[in-house]
């Protein structure tokens, strides 16, 4: 039987993405997504847990998140679950876990990132070009005034 390795995650940004230009015109950014649940506990107090996520994008959608996502952004992501072992200079053995990003959404206004105005779609993620299977952002921003507001007649 196959297995399935999905993740779906709403968060956001803790940083700026941190991108890289390899060889080959190769792009990878790694983004920090923070994921943050409340509930009450049994005496009735509000407890926030955040968990920190370390998300891997290549190539078309590392290039939109150099140009678009910022530190506060939110972003909706689908990927799989990815893990790295090897050995420390010490001879001890080290593992890390990470996102490989296969679409992303941005969510949020414009400025979210900075006045952390009213959630509404900004971008979303589509089928890029030549038969890749990551995904990148495929459709305009959504252009609005500098005070927040558009000109939508509703």
């Amino acid at each position: 039987m196959a297995g399935v390795n999905k993740v779906i995650l709403i968060g956001n940004l803790g940083a700026d993405p941190e991108v890289k230009h390899l060889e080959g015109d190769k792009v990878v950014a790694n983004l920090r997504l923070a994921t943050t649940e409340a509930y009450k506990d049994r005496s009735g107090n509000r407890v926030e847990n955040t968990e920190w996520h370390d998300l891997e994008l290549w190539d078309g959608q590392a290039r939109v998140a150099e140009q678009y996502l910022k530190k506060g952004s939110q972003i909706y992501v689908e990927g799989k679950i990815k893990s790295d072992t090897w050995q420390d200079d010490q001879g001890n053995n080290r593992k890390k876990i990470r996102i490989r990003v296969l679409s992303f959404t941005m969510l949020g206004s414009r400025n979210a990132a900075q006045d952390e105005g009213p959630s509404g779609m900004e971008n979303s993620a589509g089928n890029s070009g030549g038969g890749n299977r990551n995904q990148v952002a495929s459709g305009p921003a959504v252009d609005s005034e500098e005070d927040g507001t558009d000109d939508l007649p509703f």
